[in-house]
């Protein structure tokens, strides 16, 4: 009986399973996943001559927090408190926009913008430059 229970719990946390990406423009070049966490910590403004535009979601969205964890591989909370004593030294986090649509459009109209959102929800229009699942 536990066999089945536990098989029953492992088929629905995989059905329930979302996966997520990172997009950019279509011309833009791909990004190996230590410099997108490099652009999302502000260490990395450029790339060749292009200047770089992260966008968050808001700090309660459940894409964002998989992002956090997943990509950047940083606790909310410990992100924070980065952001806090970056202030100090004149750094601003990334742009925080409300909803996965409005980053589908930031990102096609700004070249170098950077953003992440369900990969279901990403636009046909935009290039996938890194994917990962909860």
């Amino acid at each position: 009986m536990k066999k089945y229970l536990f098989l029953i719990i492992f088929i629905i946390s995989v059905v329930e399973a979302k996966e997520y990406a990172v997009v950019v423009q279509k011309g833009f070049a791909n990004i190996s996943v230590g410099k997108i966490k490099a652009i999302y910590l502000k260490k990395l403004k450029y790339h060749g001559d292009t200047k770089l535009v992260p966008i968050n979601l808001g700090s309660q969205n459940s894409v964002r927090r998989s992002f956090e964890k997943k990509v950047l591989k940083i606790k909310h909370s410990r992100l924070k408190s980065y952001w806090i004593k970056q202030h100090y030294l004149g750094q601003r986090p990334p742009i925080t926009l409300k909803s996965e649509a409005a980053v589908n459009a930031f990102v096609k109209k700004v070249f170098g913008a950077i953003g992440y959102l369900e990969a279901a929800k990403a636009d046909k229009d935009l290039k996938i430059i890194y994917k990962w699942s909860d």
